[in-house]
């Protein structure tokens, strides 16, 4: 790989990498020293980020990198890969104003003999796949976005069925383009509810490798790398979806064992109370859903010509109409980009386009369409900030 060019002078990738064997030792005293010496007087172990620039300039220019170049940055050395994947950069680019939105789409085709990861919106427009997701073909599991990367956790094989009930977790890094294997589940699961909340991973119930209905809840925590069993539900919950509104976790739709039917109570988490309190005002056999804002878009089955609203602040739904003619059995799956919502057809035609929702738009002029379209048939997306 080609050094890097400061000035007149070539550095290359060894001259670039540091060394950790003090901070090893003692880390906080060698970074303390290091802030306070200047490039000349620094010990030998120490190398800087840039060479000839103060660390914190050279993180600086480092955040100004475009996106799709951060895996071929974090090759450079295990110290600029090291910044990368540290919270750090990211804050930084926020406050240099860098931070780019990509919206990645699990695409199957028609048939639904296989499914692949891409990213749509990204710089230039054209779509670009991920490298393959470790493991069998999952289905049933669940999707979440933490610190900037993909989490594809639990599901059972989609080629065995739910027989084969996973507890794996895996993660996308995609400031890096590479998977990695996180801490596995307390309990395999598929067909359940997930999301983050204060910096959590929160899994609430679903079938377990039995097929029994699951109550049991569990938290990851990625500081730790490790999950642990929380308050379950007061009764067991399958086929539901899970947000967080200003940090409670908020688990809505899919069945009860205590009801019939479908379920309308909203299960909400509060983690600071460690405690779960119920609501009534849910919706029933959700289709698709999105957070967007301060507010949660879904889509019932019964109707699929309307978006469904919910207000958290003062707990109330709100009906928009989709300007959409013909047969109501198409459905959608939504897709979250720079503020608006995204309505992907699950029905193959060549002439249809991407509708797209503008909340913050005058009356009349909410509904657009948008030349952002899958490969194939959308099963599910997340937007990845970096």
């Amino acid at each position: 790989m080609p050094g890097l060019v400061v000035g007149e002078k070539r550095f290359t990738e060894p001259e670039m990498c540091f060394s950790t064997a003090n901070q090893k030792k003692n880390p906080r005293t060698h970074s303390k020293i290091a802030s306070q010496l200047t490039p000349d007087a620094q010990p030998d172990s120490y190398c800087p980020i840039l060479p000839g620039l103060p660390d914190d300039v050279a993180k600086y220019c480092l955040a100004l990198v475009p996106r799709c170049d951060f895996p071929i940055m974090g090759a450079v050395c295990k110290q600029w890969r090291s910044f990368i994947r540290n919270k750090e950069f990211i804050t930084i680019r926020k406050e240099a104003g860098t931070v780019e939105e990509w919206l990645y789409v699990l695409t199957g085709d028609p048939e639904g003999k296989g499914s692949h990861w891409e990213v749509l919106g990204c710089v230039g427009g054209e779509h670009q796949l991920l490298p393959p997701m470790p493991g069998p073909m999952k289905a049933a599991f669940g999707v979440v976005v933490l610190d900037g990367n993909l989490l594809v956790i639990a599901g059972h094989s989609a080629d065995v069925g739910p027989g084969s009930v996973s507890a794996d977790v895996y993660q996308y890094e995609s400031r890096l383009n590479r998977w990695s294997m996180l801490a596995k589940m307390n309990v395999a699961r598929y067909d359940f509810a997930c999301a983050e909340v204060g910096g959590m991973v929160y899994a609430v119930g679903g079938y377990g490798a039995d097929g029994e209905n699951l109550c049991s809840v569990e938290v990851y925590d990625p500081e730790k790398n490790e999950w642990t069993i929380i308050e379950s539900l007061r009764r067991p919950r399958w086929g539901c979806f899970a947000c967080g509104f200003e940090g409670k976790l908020y688990v809505m739709g899919g069945r009860s064992s205590f009801t019939i039917g479908n379920s309308r109570f909203v299960d909400v988490y509060d983690p600071k109370r460690h405690t779960w309190c119920e609501m009534k005002n849910g919706c029933v056999m959700v289709t698709a859903h999105a957070v967007l804002g301060k507010k949660l878009f879904c889509m019932e089955w019964k109707n699929q010509r309307k978006l469904a609203v919910y207000n958290p602040t003062d707990n109330s739904w709100q009906m928009v109409p989709i300007p959409l003619t013909g047969s109501s059995r198409i459905g959608f799956r939504f897709g979250i980009l720079n503020g608006k919502l995204l309505l992907f057809s699950l029905q193959e035609e060549p002439e249809y386009q991407t509708l797209l929702y503008d909340p913050d738009a005058k009356p009349g002029s909410e509904w657009k369409t948008s030349a952002l379209k899958p490969s194939g048939l959308c099963l599910c997306s997340v937007t990845i900030k970096a």
